[in-house]
């Protein structure tokens, strides 16, 4: 049963209780891993009185997990669009989003647990939930790398394949700082960075 019947907008009580479910539940699949996490247990961990109050809420387990998945997003976009909002030039753009990235890694990296035990868990998440949210990203990223090339900042190459690379080694970074917790993320991101930007630059310019 989904609150409020056929109304497709939420009350501040309603909205409020299942952001407090959706975190809950990002919890406990970061701790326990996506077959683990059953409602007993995501209510447990965000004091509900029953687990009846997620059915309440959400329409089964892949409504939640949908949820969760868009919760991780969201919150890493609004952590990683301001690091590029205000770039002056494609460089910055892209030094932005590597900064970004790495940074929301590492201040939420139960939400990005918890999503590594979801697509490892659910035999459809990556279609389902992932996919499309992935390749917005890289679309976009792609885009960030072809204003390079018109500027004359990057040199020529595929942006697709390129963006691909890059999210390939922020892949990495993420999976080596769930793996490593004593990661010295600075060190790591400043070398991140001096990587793309010589395989980017032309030979010879540095960027500002």
């Amino acid at each position: 049963m989904q609150p409020n019947p056929g109304s497709s907008e939420l009350t501040f009580t309603e909205a409020a209780r299942r952001k407090q479910i959706v975190l809950a539940a990002i919890e406990t699949i970061a701790e326990l891993g996506y077959a683990k996490a059953s409602f007993a247990q995501i209510a447990r961990r965000a004091g509900l009185s029953s687990p009846g109050l997620i059915s309440y809420h959400f329409d089964g387990k892949d409504d939640l997990i949908g949820q969760v998945v868009a919760e991780v997003y969201a919150t890493g976009g609004a952590v990683v669009r301001p690091e590029s909002a205000e770039a002056t030039s494609a460089w910055h753009a892209l030094r932005g989003y590597l900064e970004g990235s790495i940074r929301f890694y590492d201040t939420h990296r139960t939400h990005m647990r918890a999503l590594v035990q979801i697509l490892q868990g659910h035999p459809e998440a990556l279609s389902r939930w992932v996919a499309a949210n992935n390749a917005a990203e890289l679309a976009g990223l792609a885009e960030v790398l072809e204003r390079g090339q018109r500027t004359g900042e990057f040199r020529e190459f595929d942006p697709g394949t390129v963006a691909v690379i890059i999210r390939q080694l922020l892949s990495g970074a993420l999976q080596h700082l769930l793996t490593q917790p004593d990661l010295d993320l600075p060190g790591y991101t400043r070398e991140l960075l001096a990587l793309c930007e010589h395989a980017l630059n032309h030979h010879g310019k540095e960027q500002r």
